[in-house]
């Protein structure tokens, strides 16, 4: 009996490590997808960056508030909070995706 058992635990756990790498697989295939995707807006990002920090970004949404932009031109890089949010959320995939690299010690040397 004892076998048996072992046999379908055997079974059992081959399925759930199979399940968990096509998971994995299929993850990591649309993570791979999606960095190319990024890699290509990587200048739009750099030039977003720039633009915040400069000073530029406060001057325009001030220019704005002050109605010196036609309302029919597409702002939304001007509301208060939008650049400065995606901004946070590119940085916490950043640090997401640098904790989620194998430490030293975990490295394969292939």
């Amino acid at each position: 009996m004892a076998a048996r058992t072992k046999k379908s635990e055997l079974i059992a756990r081959v399925r759930e490590m199979e399940s968990r790498y096509d998971a994995l697989t299929r993850a990591v295939r649309e993570l791979d997808e999606a960095v190319q995707r990024f890699s290509a807006v990587k200048p739009d990002l750099d030039a977003l960056r720039a633009y915040q920090a400069s000073g530029q970004w406060l001057s325009d949404f001030e220019a704005d508030e002050a109605g010196k932009i036609p309302a029919d031109v597409k702002r939304g890089v001007l509301s208060e909070d939008g650049l400065y949010n995606l901004l946070q959320e590119v940085d916490e995939l950043a640090r997401f995706l640098y904790l989620c690299r194998p430490s030293e010690h975990e490295t394969l040397n292939v």
